[in-house]
């Protein structure tokens, strides 16, 4: 009886959606920056946060990593913060999957 309501359960409220962050480009924000936030804050080696940042660039938008809502919206908000303390425009946004 208890794995059939589990089980019950588990359909009821299915997987957690996801939700992307995305660094947006702007013409101020410097390389270095975008490689020191996504390397501390979304926990990317320097190859990857070089790689990305080079998306922002290119792409105009770069996917810093993929998270539960609440996790999604707390990092966006550490970058958008950090940015303003260090005087950059720097932009981000937060989509679902």
């Amino acid at each position: 009886m208890a794995i059939q309501l589990e089980n019950q359960t588990e359909l009821l409220t299915g997987e957690p959606k996801k939700f992307a962050v995305f660094m947006l480009n702007d013409d101020f924000t410097t390389w270095e920056f975008c490689i020191r936030i996504i390397s501390t804050v979304f926990h990317k080696t320097v190859q990857e946060a070089d790689a990305i940042t080079h998306d922002i660039h290119t792409k105009g938008k770069g996917l810093c990593g993929v998270y539960s809502y609440e996790i999604a919206e707390t990092k966006a908000s550490i970058v958008r913060q950090q940015a303003r303390k260090e005087g950059f425009p720097m932009r981000c946004s937060v989509e679902e999957q």
